[in-house]
């Protein structure tokens, strides 16, 4: 079980991609959170099996209809064990 950290670049705000990351998160069983940042990008922390948060990666590069994205910054730690399900924070 692993952590992995992304920074979605793009068109990714007011185009439902806090919605779809939610939803293939929990397709793939994985854990954590996403969020809009105030500089127009979207954080995502999810952890599960590497294998799942590969495939994971792979969704978050296409993004929804409506986005463009155009980066994914990633980074992999070790699991925290800090989240229960896979939630969107509004913060």
């Amino acid at each position: 079980m692993e952590r992995m950290e992304a920074v979605v670049q793009g068109r990714v705000q007011m185009v439902l991609f806090r919605d779809f990351a939610q939803r293939k998160a929990k397709g793939l069983g994985l854990v954590g959170e996403v969020a809009n940042e105030p500089d127009g990008t979207v954080r995502v922390i999810a952890e599960g099996p590497r294998g799942a948060l590969d495939m994971y990666v792979q969704e978050l590069k296409k993004g929804p209809l409506l986005a463009r994205v155009d980066d994914v910054a990633v980074a992999f730690s070790p699991k925290t064990g800090e989240y229960a399900s896979f939630e969107i924070n509004y913060d």
